[in-house]
């Protein structure tokens, strides 16, 4: 399935419905349900974390690190900057290349993959200032959105190759396990795993074909949110708390430094770690049912599979003032 989802996407299909108009009808009421459980409480703004982090390593020639897609890559659900996964993956790129990074971040809470061409000529506004790296996190709102995954995929899919032509390396986390949400009930809770999941699938193909790698988040990253949700969800029972956050950004650093030739790369693959070499579509079904699984392309049609093993972030300072640029370009985001 997701091979015909990336399929369509690449050469213009139409959608291909996941759920039939029978399944649909049936799971309206627990759609409405769930619906007036999410939110609840009250998920704060996403603090701004833009600015610069590592400043202990000087302040020249700092990494560009620019995170796009929802409100997961935003940082909703958190009240502190030092927060965010986009304040806890630059303090941890700089921590592990000892030179400051600059985080710019164009995330905007409730966007859908349609939305990315927008943070995508934000993120290459200035062509003297092409970012070093990218992550991108986005799919949850295509799915509870019912857009066509078809879609969904061609737009990220563009979007990773805008980014890789401009000179940047792209990393993409790929759709989270919307059955993990607390207020989904069966049999609803079952099919948003397995939406989701294939649209993961079909992202990890997309982005690996155009030069990018994937990082699978699964269930956001994880057992510890099945184990332990309340302590991993926000107030609103829907975004991540801090620890929830924390949990996603080391599982996605290792992917982050091994891009940019900061980790230590090698042509073992390690069995016992369930590691190895496959076609593009077998890797990224694989990687959709294991939460923190790096795809990453290798000679056409195979791709590498790899759990890279995490390791714990700094506690990420107050970041340096953002250039003004950084500050208008989020307005003009918000508006």
């Amino acid at each position: 399935m997701a091979r015909r989802i990336a399929a369509g996407a690449a050469y213009g299909g139409g959608g291909i419905g996941l759920l039939g108009a029978a399944a649909v009808t049936l799971l309206l009421a627990e759609v409405q349900l769930a619906k007036r459980s999410v939110g609840g409480g009250t998920a704060p703004a996403p603090p701004g974390a833009d600015g610069v982090y590592g400043t202990a390593f000087g302040l020249s020639d700092p990494l560009r690190l620019v995170l796009l897609g929802d409100s997961t890559a935003a940082g909703q659900g958190v009240r502190r900057a030092g927060q965010t996964p986009g304040a806890l993956l630059a303090s941890g790129l700089a921590a592990v290349a000892e030179r400051p990074v600059r985080l710019f971040n164009v995330a905007l809470p409730g966007a859908r993959s349609d939305d990315l061409e927008r943070q995508v000529g934000l993120a290459l506004r200035d062509p003297a200032r092409v970012p070093d790296v990218c992550v991108i996190m986005i799919g949850a709102n295509d799915v509870t959105h019912r857009m066509p995954p078809t879609r969904s995929v061609r737009y990220l899919s563009e979007a990773v190759r805008r980014l890789r032509t401009a000179g940047a390396e792209v990393v993409v986390g790929t759709c989270p396990d919307l059955g993990t949400i607390e207020p989904v009930y069966q049999p609803l809770r079952w099919l948003a795993r397995r939406v989701s999941r294939q649209l993961a699938a079909a992202q990890t193909i997309g982005a690996v074909e155009q030069g990018g790698r994937t990082v699978s988040l699964g269930d956001l990253l994880g057992p510890e949110f099945a184990a332990n949700p309340r302590e991993l969800f926000g107030p609103d029972n829907y975004h991540p708390s801090a620890e929830g956050y924390a949990t996603a950004a080391m599982a996605v650093l290792p992917t982050l430094c091994a891009v940019l030739g900061l980790w230590p790369e090698t042509d073992r693959l390690d069995a016992d770690r369930h590691e190895g070499m496959l076609p593009v579509a077998k890797a990224a079904a694989e990687a959709a049912s294991e939460a923190g699984t790096e795809v990453t392309g290798a000679r056409a049609p195979w791709a590498l599979l790899k759990h890279r093993r995490r390791r714990r972030l700094p506690v990420p300072a107050e970041p340096a003032p953002a250039e003004p640029r950084a500050a208008e370009a989020r307005e003009r985001a918000a508006e």
